[in-house]
């Protein structure tokens, strides 16, 4: 990080890509890629430090559709759900990648305040006994109705979890995040001006052996609970985890929600025991923040993607503070 700068880890779910009512075509996702393109320009304008990752849960889920469907129709073998998460580190980390390379190409800013945009595919450590691995609640793929997913359930054995969204969608273990294998080269690239994008859809989760080698393992890390590792490593000041959902609530769903505009750290910690922040929702990104101002960070703030700017500047959305 370069020195005087305050810097900001931005982690963009999965749902910021394909947002209600897109149809999930390239131009829905090249359209939002250019949105946040748009607050990362503006930051960089102001001076900030900017890392980015990206959740993947709709996208990792879609994959492993289309690779069900080439078993089912051409009998092409699947690949595991690591390499899906590689894949889908590929895919949105290239749109990203050069939608941020033109906003910044547009505004002038490549050269003198950045030194280029890239992607690094990364791998994040877990424990290959987490308990996670026997209680899957990571949302992944599209969403279906009851006879859809019990249909999909007896074909290819997947579990199905209603979502607080509505209907229903595959679940997959979530392994709780170490710490990436790649933050050094992280670290370094950002210290030298460039804008990365790491840490896709929570990192690839793998273990390591007896021998110190590394193994992927069939799972999707939370991206918001990977971004919390990533931020705290680099000694960011802001963790910044925009969705499609404006704020945290409690009594999500009910006739009495109620929206948390800012909370102290132990006040989401009584909250989240209370159970009003669902898992595989707003419960990874409530841990993520109060995990990140723990270790350190400044503020972390939990907003939609189009009110991203104006929670930054305390405006909308949550924000999770010191004591």
């Amino acid at each position: 990080m370069k020195k005087g700068l305050d810097t900001i880890v931005i982690a963009l779910g999965g749902n910021a890509f394909q947002t209600k009512g897109d149809r999930g075509v390239a131009e829905d996702y090249w359209r939002n890629a250019y949105t946040v393109a748009e607050l990362i320009a503006r930051l960089i304008e102001e001076n900030y430090g900017v890392v980015v990752t990206h959740g993947n849960g709709p996208q990792v889920g879609i994959i492993a559709e289309w690779m069900s469907l080439g078993l089912k129709e051409k009998n092409i073998p699947p690949m595991p759900l690591d390499v899906a998460g590689a894949m889908s580190q590929g895919w949105l980390g290239y749109m990203l990648q050069q939608a941020l390379y033109n906003k910044l190409a547009e505004k002038k800013l490549l050269g003198s305040k950045v030194r280029g945009v890239l992607t690094i595919i990364t791998q994040t450590l877990v424990d290959r006994n987490d308990p996670a691995f026997n209680d899957p609640t990571k949302y992944i793929g599209p969403w279906y109705s009851k006879e859809e997913a019990e249909k999909l359930s007896r074909e290819l054995g997947w579990v199905f979890k209603p979502d607080p969204r509505g209907g229903y969608r595959r679940v997959v273990p979530s392994p709780d995040p170490i710490g990436q294998i790649e933050i050094d080269a992280i670290k370094m690239l950002v210290e030298q001006g460039f804008i990365v994008i790491a840490d896709g859809g929570g990192g690839i989760p793998v273990y390591r052996d007896e021998n110190g080698l590394l193994h992927g393992l069939e799972g999707v890390i939370d991206k918001d609970l990977g971004a919390e590792r990533m931020a705290s490593a680099l000694k960011a000041d802001v963790l910044l985890i925009l969705t499609d959902i404006e704020k945290a609530f409690l009594n999500y769903g009910t006739p009495n929600a109620k929206p948390l505009d800012v909370v102290k750290v132990s006040e989401a910690l009584k909250y989240y025991r209370e159970g009003h922040f669902k898992p595989g929702s707003m419960g990874p990104k409530i841990l993520a923040g109060m995990r990140f101002v723990q270790n350190g960070g400044k503020m972390a703030v939990i907003a939609h993607l189009k009110q991203a700017y104006e929670a930054l500047k305390g405006n909308a959305g949550t924000r999770i503070i010191p004591d």
